[in-house]
């Protein structure tokens, strides 16, 4: 089975911060040749590095369906580059043949179970960021990786 997982847990500077978040785990997997595709989904929706923080007005389910948009602290609106990045990371997953990927906690993109409310304020609520969401919703298994 081939796997991905969010490009900055395997090291890459492409955090909104331009840091990474090295995970042990991803290390460890790739020290032992496992094959990893790795991925930014907001990169791929063309956001730079670095950029101001976003988090979402809902969840990543409702930014899918139209009622909620990833907004950046100084307010910009940049839900069309949340939605480009995760249809871009869903094909490349799919033309990979992956079926399971490591995402980062509480990112608007690929935050498994829990993501920041919108709010700015560090408060964080129930729910997946927009390429977590659209990955589940097509039957790719999604493992989230905590701080």
């Amino acid at each position: 089975m081939r796997i991905a997982a969010s490009a900055c847990l395997a090291g890459k500077a492409c955090r909104y911060d331009g840091r990474a978040k090295p995970s042990a785990e991803i290390a460890r997997c790739m020290a032992e040749g496992e094959e990893i595709l790795l991925i930014c989904p907001e990169c791929l929706g063309g956001l730079a590095i670095p950029r101001e923080p976003s988090e979402l007005t809902g969840t990543g389910k409702a930014v899918l369906e139209g009622q909620a948009r990833a907004v950046g602290r100084d307010g910009e609106d940049c839900t069309a580059q949340f939605l480009a990045g995760a249809w871009a990371a869903l094909a490349q997953l799919k033309d990979a043949g992956v079926e399971k990927v490591y995402l980062k906690s509480k990112s608007p993109s690929c935050g498994v179970g829990r993501i920041y409310d919108g709010t700015f304020t560090g408060t964080l609520t129930a729910g997946n960021g927009v390429a977590a969401e659209l990955f589940l919703q097509n039957g790719i298994e999604v493992i989230c990786i905590d701080e």
